[in-house]
Parts: C-alpha cells; sequence; structure tokens
C-alpha cells in the first residue's frame, strides 16, 4: 500500500533539494532527482492545459447524451443487463430499458491480455496515467515547521556529539 503520491516535478519537493544542496548531503540530492518522472509531459514548464476532444464538445455544444458503449466492463459495478425486463414484462418494456440504459454489444474485463502484460512492464506512474487517474501536478503545501524542528534536531545531535 502506498500511502504518498508519485512525484511529479520539483514543485512537489518544496525546499528539500535547496536543504540537500546546503547541507552538502549528495545522497539525498541524487536520490530525490532520481525519485523525479522522468517523462517531460510532467514538468511544469512543458505543462500544456488540457482540451476536450472534439467529440465531446460537440456533444456538449449539441446537448446530445454519451455514445452507447460497444465493450463493457465486467470490473464495473454499473454493468446494464436488461434481459430480465424482457423475461418478465415483455418486448416493450425491453426497449424501453434499452433506450434508458443501452447495454453494450460485448462484455470483457478491463483491458485485452495482450495490454495487461505491457501495463506489467511499466512504471507506477504510467499505469496510472492509462488508467486514467488524475495526477496532482501542483505540490501539496509543505510542511515547514517539522522541517525547522527536525533540522534543529539535527543539529542539536551534531554539537552533543
Amino acid at each position: 500500500m502506498q500511502s504518498k503520491p508519485i512525484l511529479l516535478n520539483e514543485l512537489q519537493l518544496g525546499t528539500r533539494l535547496n536543504h540537500a544542496i546546503e547541507e552538502n548531503a549528495r545522497g539525498d540530492f541524487g536520490l530525490l532527482l532520481s525519485m523525479l518522472s522522468q517523462d517531460a509531459r510532467d514538468w511544469p514548464q512543458f505543462h500544456l492545459q488540457d482540451t476536450l476532444a472534439v467529440e465531446t464538445q460537440l456533444r456538449q455544444q449539441f446537448e446530445l447524451p454519451p455514445s452507447q458503449s460497444l465493450v463493457g466492463d465486467l470490473s464495473q459495478q454499473s454493468l446494464a443487463d436488461n434481459a430480465h425486463y424482457y423475461l418478465t414484462d415483455g418486448p416493450e418494456t425491453f426497449r424501453l430499458a434499452e433506450a434508458m440504459h443501452p447495454e453494450p454489444l460485448v462484455i470483457r474485463g478491463k483491458c485485452s491480455i495482450n495490454t495487461s502484460e505491457v501495463l506489467e512492464n511499466c512504471s507506477l506512474l504510467e499505469r496510472r496515467r492509462f488508467a486514467g487517474e488524475t495526477l496532482p501536478l501542483l505540490p501539496e503545501a509543505p510542511q515547514l515547521p517539522e522541517l525547522i524542528l527536525q533540522q534543529r534536531l539535527a543539529v542539536a545531535r551534531q554539537q552533543a556529539a
């Protein structure tokens, strides 16, 4: 279980890089740099605003419903199954249910076998990006009082020794 978010850019490190340089801690500096994402699209200077696809813009403009899914995902709980309407109430109710909640034409797992094999060889960041999870680009608020306290304790320990 991973409790901390993935490091994407140097803004998330706050002043830790600066402190590593000031203290001449080459190991910490190298570790922090190696933990950053190596994808240039994650760097703040190259971050472009995401734009909606043309199809999505047109659907919003003309107030169209979302398109019918062709492939269903078994891992989702909200998979439409209208067969019981046909068996209990007849074809008219089935057509109404199909118009309101259309069933996908094909039902299978979240991704194909080939895709899952490729994803196993990718980094955690790429797996999350493929899954469509939004990754934070802005840094979390640094907890300066804790950092200052830790530094003062380290200095006091060095002086005591």
